[in-house]
């Protein structure tokens, strides 16, 4: 069966258009404690984990907590190192949505730290983020708003 509708041009959404900012940061100092903490307060899915330039060095998620507590390592000054995820695959503010999607597909992850370019974080993507724009851009397209 055909699609209802056909896009009639494509959308020119950026990760700059819908990502959360300013990031939510950690610095390599920081323990476990410190990013579930921080995470919890400000009701997030990940923190990014900047070294003392400013520069992305990891991300750490829920997924990597959840992982933490199953190992116990929280609650005994841990440091966000010994979980974060390194390296992490990033965006840029200008990457296309669809870019952004096809890296998280791939990488089977739900966050993306966008950052500039001296690898400096200034904000991130997350699935949420574009669940939110697809449900305004259908409601849009399908004349509810």
């Amino acid at each position: 069966m055909a699609p209802m509708w056909k896009p009639r041009r494509k959308i020119p959404l950026r990760v700059e258009d819908i990502m959360s900012k300013p990031p939510i940061t950690v610095t390599t100092n920081s323990t476990v404690d410190d990013a579930v903490k921080l995470m919890w307060e400000k009701q997030i899915g990940s923190v990014l984990v900047i070294d003392d330039e400013g520069k992305l060095r990891g991300i750490v998620t829920q997924r990597d907590v959840l992982y933490a507590g199953y190992r116990g390592l929280c609650g005994k000054g841990i440091l966000v190192t010994d979980i974060m995820t390194e390296n992490p695959i990033t965006v840029k503010p200008d990457d296309t949505i669809e870019e952004a999607v096809r890296k998280m597909r791939e990488a089977d992850v739900s966050h993306l730290p966008v950052v500039d370019n001296e690898g400096k974080p200034v904000g991130v993507l997350s699935m949420r983020d574009i669940m939110d724009a697809s449900t305004l851009l259908l409601r849009v397209f399908l004349g509810g708003e």
